[in-house]
């Protein structure tokens, strides 16, 4: 029996929460950073500095930080001087000017030009027009233009504290994620062998469609990279993971690669199965055994160790792949030089370079 609507509906409503949930999960620190900067910023400029309502202390502290790591410490450099030359420029000129919708349009000009002269980004140039028409409309206050400044200073100050203090996840996402990568590839590799010996048809083409969907695992692994990255570039704290982080950065390529290699030999697995095209009994053997390999390399990164331990294995089977007969059918003889695509790109996660890696395989029999 098929699942109605309402079970359809009901089953999305639960994937759509879990991964809602998720998400948050992913950025409870920045939340909570964010949280705790926007309090202390207030503390210091309200309680310390006796300034009466600081509004413009949190807000730049909370726009800076935002809730990535990316180029965080550009990022609250050019909030901070954005939130406070709009502020500043909007207060000295409504003090001088008055306000009203010529003052306005004159105030929003002076100061996204003040911020382009300043060769200021987008965010720069952005919140000095936003806190100018923030300041001259809703809180004008001729005499508090040095106060209101201070007071986004001071966020922006209290931000850039903040941002040097990260966890020590995002250095860990980017071998974990690694990790899923190569995880993925053995399965695939294990279920195309299987499917080598059974030709299951069926299985073939839900092998084949789980096979497309993994775009996302690379993209996800880049996104990990960059953002990990990024967190050794705020933090001093951080600097001494910076020659790892780099080292599991290069790896992102490699990975891409054999990800991919990986699809096309399901692909021409499938396309086997579908015609009733028998494949070799030994590149089945190959597949299987290069998706044990292929686990033990997963180990290893998920351990924060170069993938050496796999090396022999994934040489072994490299040298095999030299060895087996081959065959008239096309989809049989790509099966076999995507195995060996494979190999080459996992020996290159063992610390072996390129060509040490190219030439590691023999040629295959003719």
């Amino acid at each position: 029996m098929e699942p109605g609507p309402l079970d359809r509906m009901w089953s999305h409503g639960r994937t759509s929460l879990r991964a809602r949930i998720a998400r948050w999960q992913s950025k409870r620190w920045q939340i909570a950073q964010c949280a705790l900067a926007a309090g202390a910023a207030w503390l210091v400029a309200s309680d310390l500095l006796g300034h009466q309502t600081p509004f413009f202390a949190p807000i730049a502290a909370v726009v800076s930080l935002g809730t990535s790591y990316g180029q965080r410490l550009r990022r609250v450099v050019e909030v901070t001087l954005g939130v406070a030359i709009g502020v500043f420029l909007a207060d000295a000129l409504v003090n001088q000017v008055g306000s009203g919708w010529w003052q306005l349009s004159i105030i929003v000009a002076l100061a996204m030009s003040t911020a382009f002269l300043l060769d200021g980004g987008q965010i720069f140039v952005t919140q000095a027009a936003v806190q100018s028409i923030v300041v001259s409309t809703l809180l004008p206050d001729p005499g508090a233009a040095f106060t209101r400044w201070t007071d986004a200073l001071i966020g922006g100050g209290v931000a850039l504290v903040a941002a040097t203090v990260v966890p020590a996840a995002p250095l860990r996402r980017p071998r974990e994620q690694a990790a899923v990568v190569v995880r993925k590839v053995a399965q695939l590799l294990r279920a195309a062998g299987e499917v080598m010996v059974d030709g299951e048809v069926e299985r073939a083409m839900a092998l084949l469609a789980d096979a497309r969907s993994t775009d996302y695992l690379i993209r996800e692994l880049q996104a990990a990279a960059d953002e990990g990255l990024s967190v050794v570039a705020s933090s001093p704290f951080r600097v001494r993971h910076k020659g790892n982080l780099r080292r599991m950065v290069e790896l992102v390529d490699p990975l891409d690669r054999s990800l991919r290699s990986t699809r096309v030999l399901v692909r021409q697995t499938a396309v086997a199965a579908y015609h009733r095209r028998p494949v070799p009994s030994s590149y089945s053997l190959l597949a299987l055994d290069l998706a044990d390999a292929a686990d033990l390399v997963a180990e290893e990164l998920q351990a924060d160790r170069m993938a050496e331990a796999a090396r022999p294995a994934l040489l072994a089977i490299g040298g095999a792949s030299g060895a087996v007969e081959r065959t008239e059918e096309l989809s049989s003889e790509v099966v076999l030089a995507q195995i060996r695509s494979v190999v080459v790109d996992l020996l290159l996660l063992t610390g072996m370079s390129q060509i040490e890696s190219t030439d590691a395989l023999p040629p295959p029999p003719r």
